[in-house]
């Protein structure tokens, strides 16, 4: 090969009360989870209920064209049913918003607290992740009833406590509740692109090969010449400290060393992928860390995760039905063992986290905002829609934010300084750094106004299912 041419986690059981002192119990981060926008918290959102009312609607949207037996399915443990992310994201609103700041506030469902807990210990008991899709009932009908109800509770709260025209000025009672608000917000972003990532692998399992959603009509093209962008070394600043909306595990700012690097400019393609693949990628042991190879030959991986052999031809399943694989697109749905066995094989590496963070400042990447009508998903499914299109060319860090997460080599750790937050807020991130790598960027699936350079998502380097890609590095030696 020639230089080269960013979640539910599992949850357990529990004996406490179902409903506890929720403001003791999630004791927000005031400098994690203060605002949507990026501003101060006397200049946040003036309108919080329009927004709440854009996010819920966007999650409907995705779930629209399913019908209620797809939004049922779970077809492994790691994959919940479209309408258990529904009924989730909702529960989280009335457990950690209505539960305590509604005058007179009354469950929809007592048994939904259990149902649709995900993994907070310190809430109550659960519901085990494996078996969610044994839950016929409620339906997915009766899911958007649960929805509404939470949904017009929402809004008379928020339309009596934080009315829009007033931007600011409020007491810390009032500060709180958009706190909370806003972390539900990127909560529910975080589940629509897991509803997407999950319902792939549903239809994915459906011998009838169903096209989930309408997409766009794209010709193959050729891949687009990709080059090497140097980075200088020394110390550097990595992390998340600003008064902006970020999660607990972004922080703290601290200093980093790196050594002079360099980055590719794109992501690996499906054509460079399969020179990997025809040059016996998926056969030679010497490419590969020893638990990767292990998982090679226990559960017989030859190509990523969503590709089928017809003949002569490989074919790939999307969201928008199955096709023959193309070329110039972005390889996706690869593990970090695979990543890492095609950067051994390309001769080079995957960067490390702060490489990457460092490099996109430097280049000065922004990710797309909540207007961008180029990039992203929203109630229009965004112009390339949900698959990741090839890249175009041009100069500069391409395909950062819309196309596919990116591995790095780094383990996904507490950062210098990091201190989990009290109650079950300090259940969302610290409690899973072990096992896990971390990935950078953003997605075709991934909500607009969620990513951020400093964004840190995480899975075990065994998963396929999410939207994971590759980009290299190499380290520049002079």
């Amino acid at each position: 090969m020639s230089a080269p041419t960013t979640t539910d986690r599992p949850s357990g059981s529990d004996d406490s009360p179902a409903h506890a002192s929720i403001d003791d119990t999630l004791a927000v981060h005031p400098a994690t989870h203060d605002s949507l926008t990026g501003d101060s918290l006397g200049d946040c959102l003036r309108d919080l209920a329009g927004e709440y009312e854009r996010v819920r609607r966007l999650t409907e949207e995705l779930a629209a064209p399913l019908t209620p037996e797809d939004q049922t399915v779970q077809t492994m443990p790691d994959v919940s049913p479209t309408k258990w992310h529904r009924a989730h994201v909702t529960w989280f609103f009335e457990a950690f918003v209505l539960a305590e700041h509604q005058p007179g506030f009354s469950m929809f469902q007592d048994t939904y607290w259990t149902l649709f807990n995900s993994y907070y210990e310190s809430v109550g008991a659960r519901y085990p992740r494996a078996n969610r899709g044994h839950i016929s009932r409620p339906g997915a009908q009766d899911v958007g009833d649960y929805r509404r109800y939470v949904d017009d509770r929402m809004l008379d709260l928020l339309s009596a406590r934080l009315p829009g025209e007033r931007s600011g000025g409020s007491g810390p009672e009032d500060d709180a509740l958009r706190a909370l608000v806003s972390l539900g917000f990127h909560h529910e972003h975080q589940h629509q692109e897991l509803l997407l990532m999950d319902i792939k692998h549903v239809l994915s399992r459906n011998p009838l090969e169903p096209v989930g959603y309408p997409g766009p009509r794209v010709a193959p093209g050729s891949p687009s010449t990709a080059s090497w962008i140097e980075f200088g070394g020394g110390v550097v600043d990595a992390g998340n400290s600003s008064d902006g909306f970020h999660f607990d595990n972004e922080e703290p700012t601290h200093a980093v060393l790196l050594r002079p690097f360099r980055l590719a400019d794109r992501l690996v393609t499906n054509g460079e992928w399969l020179e990997f693949m025809t040059d016996g990628g998926y056969e030679r042991h010497e490419l590969w860390l020893s638990d990767g190879w292990a998982r090679v030959n226990e559960e017989k991986w030859c190509s990523p995760l969503y590709w089928t052999r017809d003949g002569s031809q490989w074919r790939e399943h999307t969201l928008h039905g199955t096709r023959p694989v193309r070329l110039d697109e972005p390889v996706v749905h690869v593990s970090h063992y695979e990543a890492d066995a095609f950067a051994t094989w390309a001769g080079k590496r995957l960067p490390t986290e702060f490489e990457w963070e460092h490099a996109m400042r430097e280049s000065m990447v922004a990710p797309p905002a909540r207007d961008d009508q180029a990039h992203g998903i929203d109630q229009e499914y965004g112009i390339e829609g949900f698959h990741p299109a090839a890249d175009t060319g041009g100069t500069g860090m391409r395909q950062v934010f819309d196309s596919a997460w990116q591995w790095t080599s780094s383990a996904y750790l507490p950062y210098p300084g990091f201190t989990t937050p009290a109650g079950a807020v300090g259940e969302y991130n610290g409690k899973f750094m072990s096992g896990q790598m971390v990935l950078r960027g953003g997605a075709s699936v991934t909500p607009k106004g969620h990513a951020r350079v400093s964004y840190r998502n995480f899975f075990p380097p065994h998963a396929r299912w999410a939207f994971s890609g590759v980009r290299l590095a190499d380290t520049q030696m002079s």
